[in-house]
């Protein structure tokens, strides 16, 4: 048995119930990984609510991304895990719990220098950063990209991201202590969406030729905003809603006289195929850059939580509080260190 985070009724944060409930066994290609550390992410607000459900056949415990150990390995896995690796997994649920079985190839090593609670704020936020910038986008050197929500756990990876690929990060944020986190990761330029246009911060940025890409995780309210500030022939990357799916006005005529594409993405119920290819790309091309002396790129935590305080980490996030990632202490710092 395990201790995990259920929810038996879609609603608040005081819906979240911790209960012991069977230990997974690992299937065929899977490794049972004992959870130190998990990461929340919007997605985990919404599945409370009744919003996101887990994809056919997956866990319906919540939790995204995860750190911890390898405990044991399913039958027929071939990729050289052995029992106390240190491993972090991309997960589409089951975070939420001691223990959790995931697929070989979603799991990655975790750099020396960072801790397993440090490690938990890696997988979703940045491989979907990675998804978007690279297989998405397809971003470019040089060019200038628009980050929404620019001091959240995707959008402090995406900063990072845009300036390791030689690109130009310019950031919203709303409010100034998460402008200058974001400025401190590499941001360009910032724009306090609660007090100014950006379309006229990335135009007087871009000196009126606009942003290349924009990765949107607000969606509705802003989508003029986003048009005006796209450059031509730009891409504009949507992958949440969190302001909103309803357009009105003039956005398919807009959008056609900039020649601007308009794409989107999820992670979660992407095949596992994709995931593994994305995990082996991410794992190439950007996990040695954590393990840097010194490092050129880094997680950015904001708050940690212990697993019985579940519902407060929600709250936390819920009133948009966060600057950076809030992570889940599923093992105490004292037993870790036992």
């Amino acid at each position: 048995m395990m201790r995990a985070v259920c929810v038996d009724v879609p609603g608040g944060p005081e819906n979240l119930l911790l209960r012991t409930v069977p230990r997974p066994k690992p299937k065929d290609g899977e490794v049972l990984i004992k959870v130190h550390a998990a990461a929340l992410n919007r997605a985990d607000l919404l599945q409370r609510r009744g919003l996101y459900p887990p994809p056919p056949g997956e866990s319906d415990i919540i939790g995204l991304e995860v750190a911890g150990t390898v405990d044991s390995l399913g039958p027929g896995v071939q990729s050289g895990w052995r029992p106390d690796d240190r491993v972090m997994a991309l997960l589409s649920g089951g975070g939420y719990a001691e223990y959790v079985a995931v697929p070989e190839e979603l799991l990655m090593p975790v750099p020396p220098n960072l801790t397993l609670c440090q490690a938990a704020a890696i997988p979703e936020a940045w491989l979907t950063a990675f998804q978007l910038l690279v297989f998405v986008a397809q971003v470019k050197e040089g060019e200038v990209v628009l980050v929404h929500a620019g001091a959240s756990g995707v959008g402090t990876a995406a900063v990072q991201l845009v300036g390791l690929f030689g690109a130009v990060p310019v950031v919203t944020a709303g409010n100034p202590e998460k402008l200058k986190m974001a400025e401190n990761l590499g941001a360009a330029a910032g724009f306090n969406y609660k007090e100014e246009s950006f379309t006229q911060g990335v135009h007087n940025f871009t000196g009126g030729k606009g942003a290349n890409v924009i990765l949107d995780c607000i969606g509705g309210p802003n989508w003029e905003q986003n048009v005006n500030s796209l450059a031509t022939d730009g891409r504009w990357v949507l992958y949440g809603t969190m302001g909103g799916r309803r357009v009105e006005g003039d956005l398919l005529g807009k959008l056609l006289s900039k020649r601007g594409h308009l794409l989107s993405s999820l992670l979660r119920s992407r095949s596992l195929q994709y995931k593994a290819d994305l995990v082996k790309a991410f794992s190439s091309r950007v996990l040695p850059h954590f393990s840097e002396q010194p490092a050129s790129l880094r997680p950015v935590i904001d708050s940690s939580f212990n697993m019985d305080d579940i519902a407060d980490a929600h709250r936390h996030m819920e009133a948009n509080r966060n600057t950076g990632k809030i992570v889940i202490n599923v093992i105490s710092q004292n037993q870790e260190t036992q």
